[in-house]
């Protein structure tokens, strides 16, 4: 597949995730966090919130599912043979919680090359069910060759 520069400003279809308690916690022990907040109720409603928190990489879950249309999109051409993960970064909002509904949103936001590399960005907008910005992602991809 070859790079599409053109595909620079496609956006994908909003994508909707259920947030869920189980979820969180599995995810929480699997990066290792031990903040109650993360893993008990009690503990998070005692701190003022309405269930467990997500932890701030938990964006990556409630995300992934619509960056993959962006990522396996042939109008913007990468080479997963190629591929390997460059960066991400992401700027957070108000907290996940269990039972937040959050709605993602992508786009091409760069593609480039340097020095015979391609670079392809994606930069995804997640909303909570109440319209907040909880998260806005940069997701970067190297095609070594390219």
């Amino acid at each position: 597949m070859a790079r599409s520069p053109d595909a620079v400003g496609k956006t994908y279809p909003p994508v909707t995730y259920a947030v869920g308690r189980e979820k969180i916690r599995e995810y929480a022990l699997a990066v290792g966090e031990t903040d109650p907040l993360h893993l008990d109720v009690g503990a998070a409603r005692a701190a003022g919130h309405a269930d467990i928190v997500a932890p701030p990489m938990f964006a990556v879950v409630y995300a992934a599912p619509a960056i993959g249309p962006a990522i396996f999109d042939p109008e913007v051409g990468i080479d997963f043979a190629l591929m390997v993960h460059g960066a991400q970064e992401f700027s957070w909002g108000p907290l996940v919680v269990a039972g937040d509904e959050v709605t993602t949103t992508v786009g091409v936001k760069k593609i480039e090359q340097r020095g015979g590399t391609d670079l392809f960005c994606f930069e995804s907008v997640s909303v909570s069910q109440e319209g907040a910005t909880v998260s806005v992602g940069l997701w970067t991809n190297i095609v070594r060759g390219g």
